[in-house]
């Protein structure tokens, strides 16, 4: 599966300048997603994350574990974007 781009949300995140506090160590990924509270691209960055199988971090709120999960439960998705947003992800596009 070809990695899917990154669109213009990324701008609009409110973790943008703090990558690195989005990828800790076990239990402080749930201190983390806080971030993610009330972030406007929250959904975008969470079907990046799960479109791509993105395995380290925290990404639209959800850590490691929790999309590893949605993951097993939810395999009949093929384009989470779709699910998420409504609208087909770039690549898709293209």
């Amino acid at each position: 599966m070809p990695l899917r781009r990154h669109g213009d949300w990324t701008l609009e995140a409110k973790c943008q300048g703090k990558q690195d506090e989005l990828f800790p160590d076990g239990a402080d990924q749930k201190r983390v997603r806080s971030l993610c509270s009330g972030c406007r691209v929250r959904k975008e960055c969470l079907a990046e994350a799960l479109d791509n199988r993105i395995e380290w971090g925290v990404w639209g709120g959800m850590t490691e574990r929790e999309r590893r999960q949605l993951l097993r439960q939810r395999s009949d998705v093929d384009d989470w974007s779709l699910v998420l947003l409504g609208k087909p992800s770039a690549v898709n596009e293209e």
